[in-house]
């Protein structure tokens, strides 16, 4: 699974961040990399150098194989905040997404239950 990381003018992206974030992803989303071929991770500071409540935004879009891409976003006080709660969105969508379609395809091979011979008659 790769993990790709992206931020906008207002966050410094050193690698201690990127190395955090990446094992982050990693370590939420590692029962399900099978699954995933590619994270990407998207860091905003909405509000610039301004100090202020839940400005920290972090996007994760999930590449699922053979699926459309998922995506959760999550708004915090610090960048460290605002990855750890979109891993834990990311991670839960993923799992329902991934569970969905296991039971799809357990109900498309379950053997359906045999017809009576005689429907009239009980």
């Amino acid at each position: 699974m790769q993990v790709q990381i992206n931020t906008d003018h207002n966050v410094e992206g050193h690698e201690a961040l990127a190395d955090h974030i990446s094992g982050v992803v990693k370590s939420a989303l590692y029962s399900l990399s099978d699954h995933i071929t590619r994270v990407e991770v998207h860091l905003t500071d909405e509000s610039g150098h301004k100090d202020t409540r839940n400005d920290k935004r972090c996007m994760m879009e999930a590449r699922l194989e053979g699926r459309p891409p998922v995506a959760v976003t999550h708004h915090a006080m610090t960048l460290h905040e605002a990855v750890d709660g979109a891993a834990e969105k990311l991670t839960r969508l993923v799992e329902s997404t991934v569970g969905r379609l296991r039971d799809k395809r357990k109900r498309a091979n379950a053997p359906r239950p045999a017809e009576p011979e005689n429907p009239g008659e009980c």
